[in-house]
């Protein structure tokens, strides 16, 4: 797993992708919308579609609580705040405005604990 840096480097790219609206439609599939963290360059299987990385090798586990881990997409079940919302239920209720605002606010505070040391926000799995 890596070290809180490079967790805290990930994260500040994966940042910088969501300001630059890398989630936003492309022109060539003006259909499809980009799907968070799976469209990222900061996933293991960017670009393959044979997906032949398990996302168990991913830096964003250690945010996915134990019990959903086992999930399709692990890292849409990181709970976001502390109502508990996630990219999975955002998804289903949520525009890409929520959908963005609530990741850019999770990655902001996980960043700041990272850097500051300390774990329990490092791990923010409560948004507290």
């Amino acid at each position: 797993m890596a070290d809180k840096r490079d967790v805290a480097e990930l994260l500040k790219f994966e940042l910088k992708f969501l300001e630059d609206g890398g989630y936003g439609r492309s022109p060539h599939m003006p259909r499809l919308q980009p799907t968070i963290f799976l469209d990222s360059p900061t996933c293991l299987n960017f670009g393959d579609p044979a997906r032949r990385h398990p996302c168990s090798e991913c830096f964003l586990m250690e945010f996915v609580p134990a019990e959903r881990r086992s999930e399709a997409v692990p890292c849409h079940h990181i709970p976001l705040n502390r109502e508990g919302e996630t990219l999975d239920s955002l998804y289903r209720s949520g525009s890409q405005d929520d959908i963005e605002d609530s990741l850019a606010e999770w990655i902001r505070r996980t960043i700041s604990g990272l850097e500051c040391g300390d774990a329990s926000d490092a791990n923010n799995k409560t948004g507290t």
